[in-house]
């Protein structure tokens, strides 16, 4: 019996040796940790003479390259991410930089203090060396890039940092779990700049420029490590009128029209500017044609107004891209409207350019950068128009304006316009959300919140629709003479009236002393510079009253 068991008590006690080889081995397995290391190259994206670029701890897809040892960054992504002034003139293949108080030029021939090009062009992209683009701009870096696996980590944000030492020698790998491939070692006492708690894992940055993932008890306890720039940005300093402005803008179209000015301002109270609509662009070569008149300026003087002559670029024969890309176009502009500064005695200058395209809105930030140092340098006004802020205009570069120029105008009209669908020129929420969106970019002491005096006469009718500008005189004339009864209308902040016959319907919301008042109240309520109003002659003289407190 014994014999016969024995061979059975042997296989089983096989089965279970080679069960427990098969477990334990699995346990094994599972709890020893990979050795396997980590294809930086693939980490970084990075190989031959590719940097890769870390900024504020991730990675981006835009990269740097090594020409002969020096580091080079694409201005495309600086001017995206770290400095927005660095300017690029494709037509001249220039580089220009617009300083508080002058403007510094590169070429591609140009070179820096260690006799290194600061410029370097590969095919259509240009880059900028990291020397270049550290002098202007406050970061702090930190260069690994003269291995096999170049790198750069750029840090714009100087908050403090969550820190920790490490406690002993231990392995970083690409993501929490031991199975992970290793990226490098973090050595006992080194420092790791924490991106990210997990439960058991913290993302890092190591002191040998690596990013990944390491075990939480393996770190002494994290504390906050001050940062501190001794970067010294440039001061634009501004010039200010020195009180609440009240700005109209005086149409004139014609010579002769500058003799009204006297008669207009007359009709009014507490209008400290004018700024007359004397100066249109006429070609892409920065030439405009002028209806500037120093008797104008003298009259207006002596009236106690300042004198800020608007330019435009209204006419069908100028491309903003093609007049503001051009460095020596921007000179040669800037320079002419010095001339007429000085020959004209003006106290400032107001840029109306509207519809620009996306492509000239670097451009046209740039003009306005040139344009305020030699306003700042003679001590005149910069004034600058914009539209309601919109996702389709943001490149109109608010922020950057409101540094540069001396004050920031909201054109707080044409909700709605010829062509468009019916509707108030200006509804109180539009002009509340105009100013709210503009003071995200802009500082209050800035933003000039301009009102309409007008409003639009619609008519729907078997050949469609239409509308019409009225100004508010003519708009009460059309009301009185047709018997239109008006209906405030709380939402829009707006009386709104209609005339209905067999053959049309007339109607218009209405531009008038109450629905102004609530525009002032809201640059009172948000303490904005001042008010502007487009334009001088269209007003009753009622509307003086609310305006002028």
């Amino acid at each position: 019996m014994k014999r016969k068991l024995l061979p059975l008590i042997i296989i089983f006690g096989l089965i279970i040796f080679a069960l427990a080889v098969i477990f334990g081995t699995g346990l094994i397995e599972r709890y020893t940790p990979s050795k396997e290391m980590a294809d930086k190259n693939e980490l970084f994206h990075a190989k031959d003479d590719q940097i890769a670029l870390v900024l504020n701890k991730e990675l981006q897809e835009a990269q740097g390259i090594s020409v002969e040892g020096t580091t080079y960054l694409p201005i495309s992504w600086v001017n995206e991410k770290l400095n927005s002034r660095f300017f690029w003139d494709s037509v001249e293949r220039l580089l220009v930089y617009a300083l508080p108080d002058h403007i510094v030029y590169a070429n591609e021939f140009s070179m820096g203090g260690d006799g290194k090009p600061l410029l370097y062009i590969k095919g259509e992209e240009v880059y900028l060396s990291l020397g270049l683009v550290l002098g202007y701009t406050d970061i702090r870096i930190s260069a690994y890039d003269q291995g096999t696996v170049k790198r750069l980590f750029i840090d714009s944000s100087w908050e403090p940092e969550s820190v920790a030492t490490v406690k002993s020698k231990t392995k970083v790998r690409t993501a929490g779990g031991i199975k992970s491939p290793v990226v490098t070692t973090a050595y006992r006492n080194s420092k790791v700049r924490i991106i990210q708690e997990e439960e058991r894992w913290s993302k890092v940055v190591t002191e040998d420029g690596y990013i990944g993932y390491i075990r939480k008890w393996s770190l002494r306890e994290p504390y906050m490590e001050a940062q501190e720039s001794d970067f010294q940005a440039p001061v634009y300093e501004g010039t200010s009128l020195g009180e609440k402005v009240v700005l109209v803008w005086h149409q004139v179209t014609k010579q002769e029209a500058n003799q009204g000015l006297e008669a207009l301002i007359a009709r009014t109270k507490g209008v400290n500017v004018v700024s007359p609509t004397w100066y249109a662009m006429s070609d892409n070569e920065g030439n405009y044609t002028s209806l500037a008149s120093r008797e104008y300026v003298d009259k207006a003087h002596s009236m106690s107004l300042q004198v800020w002559a608007l330019i435009d670029n209204f006419s069908k024969n100028v491309q903003s891209d093609q007049l503001l890309t051009s460095t020596t176009k921007r000179k040669k502009l800037i320079a002419s409207l010095m001339n007429e500064v000085e020959t004209y005695n003006l106290d400032g200058l107001n840029l109306d350019f509207e519809g620009i395209p996306e492509a000239a809105g670097a451009p046209y930030v740039q003009f306005i950068r040139e344009l305020s140092i030699e306003c700042r340098k003679k001590g005149i006004i910069l004034s600058v128009d914009n539209t309601v802020p919109m996702e389709f205009n943001l490149f109109y570069n608010r922020k950057e304006q409101g540094i540069v120029a001396d004050y920031v105008i909201i054109m707080g009209y044409d909700e709605h316009y010829s062509g468009g669908e019916p509707g108030s020129v200006a509804s109180i929420e539009f002009a509340e959300n105009g100013i709210v969106d503009t003071l995200k970019d802009v500082p209050k002491e800035k933003v000039i919140n301009a009102v309409p005096f007008y409003t639009r006469l619609w008519k729907e009718g078997a050949d469609g629709q239409s509308s019409s500008a009225l100004g508010i005189a003519k708009a009460r004339d059309w009301l009185d003479q047709n018997q239109v009864e008006l209906y405030w209308q709380e939402a829009i902040g707006q009386y709104y009236g209609e005339l209905v016959t067999d053959e049309e319907r007339q109607f218009l919301w209405m531009e008038e002393e109450r629905s102004l008042g609530l525009k002032m109240d809201l640059i009172k309520k948000y303490d904005l510079a001042g008010v502007g109003c487009w334009k001088l002659g269209l007003e009753t003289e009622s509307v003086w009253d609310v305006i002028s407190k």
